[in-house]
């Protein structure tokens, strides 16, 4: 079956979060971010761009783990390079403001209730 071509942010973002349904894999992205934060703020402080290199390595490299190794699923970054980039800030700071669930039961990732 043909994946779905998405052409809005809007429709995009449900899928997104379909594709990160698991707890797991949701926390394993949140440290990812947490470390892209982190080294935005090392270089901001330093002015060492080494850290600019740090921060794919990091958000990337936490991200495709968990997908690999945990959702079993193919990145959305694949596809959809700026709007997942865009949705996995979006999670990150809709969770850390602990508003994130009513999105996920929107999406279909919660039960309702």
């Amino acid at each position: 079956m043909a994946e779905r071509t998405y052409t809005t942010f809007e429709e995009f973002w449900p899928y997104y979060l379909r594709e990160h349904s698991g707890r797991q894999t949701r926390a394993i992205h949140y440290a990812g971010t947490a470390l892209v934060i982190a080294a935005a703020i090392a270089l901001a402080l330093t002015g060492n761009w080494w850290w600019l290199l740090a921060m794919p390595l990091a958000g990337y490299g936490f991200a495709w783990f968990a997908h690999f190794f945990v959702e079993k699923n193919r990145p959305a970054t694949f596809t959809y390079p700026w709007w997942s980039l865009r949705s996995d800030f979006r999670m990150f700071f809709l969770a850390v403001s602990g508003r994130l669930e009513p999105h996920l039961r929107a999406a279909g990732v919660l039960p309702r209730g």
